[in-house]
């Protein structure tokens, strides 16, 4: 997460759902270079599969283990939701701040969740990233990750 591109980084969104804030998240993989499009449909998938929420309001969208052929190039995106977007069901609500749409060769995508994970667990951190008022913030804070 050191080398994070700031034109990654996407600060106050608003979604009206997940599947809007992951379609997003794996448009700006798409315009980055590091999928195909149809690794977005795949990212929709997953969450469908089994929830990309993380708990300490992150979530992090990706693909299926099948969409592994659409990947390009390893990439991260970080999208900030101050008012948060619901990644839950009926019977829980489970608000993420902080959105890590990400795309992995290989296993990178495996150590690019656990690099995350790690730092999100500390919630001091998850509240920095989401309460940053520049992309210079967010990248400051996660250089240390």
């Amino acid at each position: 997460m050191n080398n994070l591109d700031t034109e990654m980084i996407v600060l106050n969104k608003a979604f009206a759902s997940k599947e809007e804030a992951i379609r997003f998240c794996g448009q700006k993989l798409v315009e980055a270079g590091c999928v195909d499009t149809d690794y977005v449909e795949a990212m929709v998938q997953r969450d469908r599969m089994l929830s990309v929420y993380m708990g300490n309001f992150i979530a992090i969208p990706h693909g299926t283990d099948a969409a592994k052929d659409h990947v390009k190039k390893s990439g991260i995106c970080v999208v900030q939701v101050p008012d948060g977007v619901d990644f839950g069901d009926e019977q829980e609500e489970k608000l993420a701040t902080v959105l890590f749409g990400i795309a992995g060769v290989g296993d990178d995508h495996l150590q690019l969740i656990q690099k995350i994970a790690l730092y999100c667990s500390d919630v001091d951190n998850v509240v920095t990233l989401a309460d940053a008022l520049t992309k210079d913030e967010i990248t400051g804070s996660l250089a240390i990750a």
